[in-house]
């Protein structure tokens, strides 16, 4: 009975701080993930967001993390050259509520340590076109699904992707690792 209580006075404090931490995961008081969180792919992040003159609060899944083939980048011509294609596939919940139709949702691809690759993917490539949201995208729990290009050197590696945007997110991302 003495350690029920004690569960249920550490719980009731937990919920109290408004704050918690989950295996290297941070929520904060308004329950998006605190920047510099980590996770692993196929992990979901509430995040707050906004694009195209609208914001709200989303959820990501990063579904996966690929490499594609460098016959991807034919149509980047010489700009191209040097780089493969990193296919990021997630899945985007509306979690706020609010009309976020026809807004777009991107991660950046960062090697195994954690730092950016400094190839940037201007437009999709035909196996990874990238959504934006739909029409629908306006009420708690609508959910559509994208691909985000990014790049990596040829040759090197790809550990994962960050959310740069948003509070505090430019500086210390949140993170899923593969």
């Amino acid at each position: 009975m003495k350690s029920a209580l004690i569960a249920t006075g550490c719980a009731a404090a937990l919920l109290l701080s408004g704050c918690g931490e989950e295996g290297g995961k941070t929520v904060r008081a308004d329950g998006t993930m605190a920047p510099g969180s980590e996770l692993k792919v196929g992990e979901r992040a509430v995040v707050p967001f906004s694009d195209a003159g609208k914001s709200g609060t989303i959820a990501i899944t990063v579904k996966s993390v690929e490499i594609g083939p460098k016959e991807d980048l034919a149509k980047f011509k010489d700009k191209g050259e040097g780089s493969l294609p990193v296919y990021v596939r997630m899945v985007i919940e509306n979690v706020g509520g609010t009309d976020l139709a026809d807004t777009s949702v991107s991660v950046r691809a960062v090697d195994p340590n954690g730092k950016g690759t400094k190839v940037i993917m201007a437009g999709g490539t035909p196996a990874c076109k990238g959504e934006t949201a739909p029409a629908t995208f306006t009420t708690p729990g609508a959910t559509y699904e994208t691909c985000d290009t990014e790049g990596v050197k040829d040759g090197s590696e790809v550990g994962g992707v960050s959310f740069v945007e948003g509070d505090g997110y430019k500086d210390d991302p949140v993170t899923w690792k593969k």
